[in-house]
């Protein structure tokens, strides 16, 4: 069973996502647990302080080291640690396969302008994240990244095909999908899904995903281009 710990200054945030949907059924199932903390648990004054001026000077609020690390110290949390941050590593779905066949994650939730760096260098942690963007906290990052872990847990989806045909898994964007009706608003479903000859289909299927791949992703075309 995988274990996955959050820190973070709002537990609501997850109650809903991680009861619901793939998380939920693999909670259920026994292939995951959630231990999801409040990080002014961690603190010893009476405001139950968590965040100070920075040193230097300059806008904003940072969170400070001591509540992360007696909570990483309280959960009793190993390797890997994460700390969503905008100036971290773009998480990938090899992390996700990474993070998913360890026995426990730990995700620590930043908020407000920044997290002492003290936290990441002290607890060894690595800095993540989910885009070029900045969000008001880590804990929207946070839940993108269990999602994407708790998925490829064995069992988790109804079969490993699901997983296996997605987008990034073989480093290819998935080609496009079509259901019922054959036609919608002009729309036709392409005649060789239609055709039931699974080896068309499948050559399709591989054109497809190749050319949406270096239409949409030059950087993951030129990666698989270098790999030979």
């Amino acid at each position: 069973m995988l274990t996955i710990n959050v820190v973070t200054l709002f537990p609501e945030c997850f109650a809903a996502p991680l009861a619901v949907s793939i998380p939920g059924r693999a909670a259920a199932a026994g292939l995951v647990r959630y231990r999801v903390v409040q990080l002014r648990d961690y603190t010893h004054d009476k405001h139950r302080t968590v965040d100070d001026a920075p040193y230097g000077g300059g806008a904003g609020m940072v969170l400070k080291p001591e509540p992360f690390f007696e909570a990483v110290e309280d959960l009793r949390a190993g390797p890997p640690i994460v700390l969503l941050s905008a100036r971290g590593k773009p998480f990938t779905h090899e992390a996700a396969v990474r993070y998913a066949v360890g026995r426990e994650l730990t995700l620590l939730c930043g908020h407000y302008k920044d997290v002492d760096q003290r936290v990441a260098d002290g607890l060894g942690a690595e800095e993540v994240s989910i885009g070029d963007f900045v969000l008001s906290g880590g804990e929207p990052a946070a839940q993108c990244v269990i999602d994407a872990v708790v998925r490829l847990l064995p069992g988790a989806l109804g079969d490993h095909e699901s997983a296996a045909t997605d987008s990034h898994y073989d480093g290819l964007l998935a080609p496009p999908s079509y259901t019922r009706p054959p036609e919608y608003r002009g729309m036709p479903v392409p005649d060789v899904l239609l055709s039931g000859d699974h080896e068309r289909i499948a050559a399709w299927r591989a054109a497809e995903a190749e050319r949406l791949t270096r239409a949409r992703r030059p950087d993951l075309w030129a990666k698989l281009e270098d790999r030979g």
